[in-house]
């Protein structure tokens, strides 16, 4: 007999009942989560600096208040993610109601990892609690004391019926997870030493919390290493010489790129964001009177150069700068300076509308005809394609 079979059968008998759904349910245990947060406060400081000798102020930072801002994002938009979505109906359905419906999953199962062991347990749970589950916690086995703080004080706060913790090593998680979940939270801040760069780890894109470790003698030959793969999405150097900052960034392309920090130049809005490499053709549906599918040409970029996010990190200051390399191979270059506007967050990265003012057709109107030319788009084309084709030609 399975020694958790019996708490998450009870837990699965609670979410049955529909007892998580209502939104005044999920509003108190929010709330109690917030009341944890408050008065553990100190007891949080204590565990962390006892398992990992993390400082107050980070673990204000990284823990505390992360989870703090997750569970007030969660408050203030409940009332919104509970409610059904109505679509759009064609001309047979008009008498009828058709809308998307938001359904706990129901028994979920968190596994907390060790690093940070209050942030990347309970916001999943923050999450879980306000979609309408039922959860089984299971703090990290390696930070001891943060695992006894949680297990031995939390499920006072929460409705003990839909929200339990347990505390196991491996052998006993391997049991745990011999149970039926409907959804599973788990991270695996793994890391990976001695490895060699024709290992199957590193022939495709890592999309998960596994760190290779590979050794070189020098700064140049690292850029080597990057410079023969494709370009990566963000570009991470650090050191306290400035000199190899710079050599870096200069010798490198990449999306993005930190000195001496990470993830901090996304939080930058000013600056664009993306990677860098080909994109595929937009497929079209066939017009009357074609045999096949169409395809458009691959988008151009914004602009004739390319932009990378940048980002100072904590030797440099938080200076943020953006920076513009040669032309794309994909668009030839011009002597003149492009005007390149950013769009805003959502909008399409067009410089002007179909019809621009007459300010912006000086600059974004179409080129004379060269002889043997195709002729301009006439009256008769699809709206489709002549839209396609004055953004394209008003894109910088």
């Amino acid at each position: 007999m399975n020694p958790y079979a019996g708490l998450v059968s009870r837990l699965r008998a609670a979410w049955l009942s529909g007892k998580t759904r209502p939104m005044a349910y999920r509003v108190a245990q929010l709330e109690a989560l917030g009341r944890f947060l408050d008065e553990k406060k100190q007891d949080i400081l204590d565990a962390l600096a006892s398992d990992m000798c993390k400082p107050p102020f980070e673990v204000e930072i990284s823990e505390i208040s992360i989870c703090r801002s997750e569970l007030n994002h969660a408050l203030n938009n409940l009332g919104t993610w509970m409610k059904d979505e109505h679509v759009e109906k064609n001309w047979a359905m008009q008498l009828d109601s058709a809308f998307i419906r938001k359904d706990p999953y129901g028994v979920v199962l968190i596994i907390g990892p060790w690093n940070y062991p209050i942030n990347l347990l309970l916001v999943p749970l923050i999450g879980a609690i306000a979609a309408g589950n039922c959860v089984v916690m299971k703090p990290s086995e390696i930070s001891k004391d943060v695992e006894k703080l949680v297990a031995e004080t939390l499920p006072s706060y929460l409705d003990e019926d839909c929200f339990a913790v347990v505390t196991a090593g491996v052998e006993e998680t391997t049991k745990l997870l011999e149970n039926k979940f409907d959804y599973i939270f788990f991270t695996a801040p793994t890391v990976l030493v001695d490895v060699q760069p024709e290992d199957p780890i590193m022939q495709e894109e890592i999309f998960g919390p596994i760190l290779p470790i590979l050794t070189v003698a020098n700064v140049d030959e690292a850029i080597a290493f990057i410079n023969a793969r494709e370009r990566p999405l963000a570009l991470y150097a650090f050191s306290s010489c400035k000199k190899v900052l710079r050599q870096v960034l200069e010798q490198t392309s990449s999306g993005g790129f930190c000195a001496n920090d990470t993830v901090m130049h996304m939080t930058l809005t000013s600056l664009p964001f993306g990677g860098i490499g080909t994109v595929p053709p937009i497929p079209l549906p066939p017009l009357p009177g074609d045999s096949g599918p169409r395809a458009l040409p691959p988008r151009p970029p914004r602009c004739p150069g390319r932009h990378r996010r940048l980002r100072r990190g904590a030797l440099q200051g938080t200076v943020a700068w953006a920076a513009t390399t040669a032309a794309s191979p994909s668009r030839p270059s011009r002597t003149s300076a492009p005007h390149c506007f950013a769009a805003p967050a959502g909008r399409p990265s067009t410089t002007c509308a179909t019809r621009p003012t007459a300010r912006a057709a000086s600059r974004c109107s179409a080129p004379p005809p060269r002889p043997g030319a195709p002729p301009p788009a006439s009256s008769s084309d699809p709206p489709a394609i002549k839209s396609r084709r004055a953004r394209l030609v008003c894109r910088c």
